[in-house]
C-alpha cells in the first residue's frame, strides 16, 4: 500500500510528479526493457547499444539501461567495417562491456510520475523478479539502490530548510530501516553528512536565504555521493553557483529531492518501493509539522552536544518510539 504524502500539491496546484529509479542485474537489458514495455503498456525502441526507451507513457518516456556513463557514451558511436581505427575502438568497447558486466547494474528510470501512479510498481517489480532480476544482496559487490525523485512541493529556502533538518533528525533511524547492505556501505554512493554541516542547519539561528542555502550546502558538500542529494534541485534553483563548486556532468536539473539510500532488492519475494517509499513519507511528514520538527531538532542538537551519549544512545529507537507520525 502506497502511503500519500502531506503536501500532494506543487506551487501551481498541480498534483506532484516522483521519478523512480531501480537498479538490478540477473537479465539482460533487452529482456528489462521488454518485460518492463510489456508490463506498462508502452512500445519499447532501443535507441542505442546500451539504452533503450519505452515510449507511449503522457508523463514521459521510461529508460532501461547499462547505469555505465562511459559505456553509454560509446554505445552510440558507429563504427565502420574495415577502418583500423574503429575496430580499435569497437575493441575496447567490447572488452569494457564484457569486464564491467559483473559489477555494473542495468536501470530502469521513470519519467516523473503522478503520485497516485505508484502503485504500478508493485506489479512491474513481480513481473521483473520472475523474469530473473536481482537485487543488491546477491553479490557481496552488488551495490545496487532504490532511489526516488520526489517532486518539491514549494522552491522557497525555508520549506527546502525543513525537509533538510527532518532528514537529518531521521537519519540514523532511516538507516536502520533501510539496511544498508555491506557492497553499498563501502561505496561512496550514500556517504553521510558532515557533522558540522549537520549542526549549522539544525541550529535554530540558521535561517538563511536560498543563495546562501546553496552555498553552505555546496561549501560542505560538493558532491552527489549523499543519501539526500541536493546537486539536482540546486541546481535547478540556481545551476551557475552549483556549477562554479561542483565540475560533474552527472548533475541533472531538475527541481526535486534526490533520496538514494534504499537497496534494490527486487529478487527477494514480496519486495516492493512500499516500504522505502514509507520511510520518506516520515521525512514530509515531519518537514511539514513545524512544531513537531522544532521539537525534534532540539533533542537531536542536545544529543549532538554530548557526544559520549551518541555512542551509548539509540537515537533510531528514540525516533521510532518518539519522533514518527502515525
Amino acid at each position: 500500500m502506497i502511503t500519500e504524502l502531506p503536501c500532494q500539491t506543487n506551487a501551481q496546484g498541480n498534483t506532484r510528479r516522483v521519478g523512480v529509479e531501480i537498479e538490478m542485474s540477473g537479465l539482460g537489458l533487452h529482456r528489462l526493457a521488454e518485460v518492463s514495455a510489456e508490463v506498462l503498456g508502452l512500445e519499447c525502441k532501443q535507441t542505442s547499444r546500451y539504452q533503450y526507451h519505452l515510449k507511449g507513457d503522457s508523463a514521459g518516456d521510461w529508460i532501461a539501461e547499462v547505469d555505465f556513463r562511459i559505456l553509454k557514451e560509446l554505445g552510440e558511436q558507429s563504427y565502420r567495417e574495415g577502418d583500423w581505427e574503429d575496430e580499435v575502438r569497437q575493441g575496447f568497447e567490447t572488452l569494457l562491456q564484457r569486464v564491467s558486466e559483473p559489477f555494473v547494474p542495468l536501470e530502469l528510470v521513470s519519467p516523473p510520475i503522478p503520485l497516485n501512479r505508484l502503485p504500478l510498481f508493485n506489479d512491474l517489480t513481480t513481473a521483473l523478479r520472475q523474469a530473473g532480476a536481482t537485487g543488491s544482496s546477491v553479490n557481496l559487490w552488488n551495490a545496487f539502490g532504490l532511489q526516488f525523485n520526489p517532486e518539491v512541493p514549494r522552491e522557497d529556502a525555508d520549506l527546502i530548510l525543513r525537509y533538510l533538518k527532518a532528514f537529518f533528525c531521521l537519519f540514523d533511524w532511516l538507516i536502520v530501516r533501510a539496511n544498508v547492505d555491506l557492497a553499498r556501505r563501502l561505496s561512496p554512493f550514500t556517504d553521510p553528512f558532515p557533522g558540522k554541516y549537520v549542526r549549522k542547519v539544525l541550529s535554530p539561528g540558521y535561517a538563511p536565504d536560498q543563495a546562501a542555502l546553496i552555498d553552505d550546502y555546496l561549501l560542505d558538500n560538493p558532491t552527489r555521493n549523499r543519501a539526500l542529494d541536493m546537486l539536482p534541485l540546486f541546481s535547478h534553483l540556481d545551476e551557475a553557483r552549483v556549477k562554479a563548486a561542483v565540475v560533474d556532468p552527472l548533475i541533472k536539473s531538475r527541481p526535486t529531492f534526490h533520496y538514494r539510500l534504499p537497496n534494490s532488492e527486487i529478487h527477494e519475494p514480496g519486495w516492493s518501493i512500499d516500504s522505502a517509499w514509507e520511510d520518506w513519507c516520515q521525512v514530509e511528514r515531519l518537514a511539514c509539522d513545524p512544531e513537531r520538527l522544532a521539537a525534534c531538532c532540539k533533542a537531536y542538537r542536545q544529543l549532538l552536544d554530548r557526544p559520549w551519549e551518541k555512542w551509548t544512545h539509540d537515537w533510531a529507537q528514540t525516533v521510532e518510539e518518539k519522533w514518527l507520525a502515525p
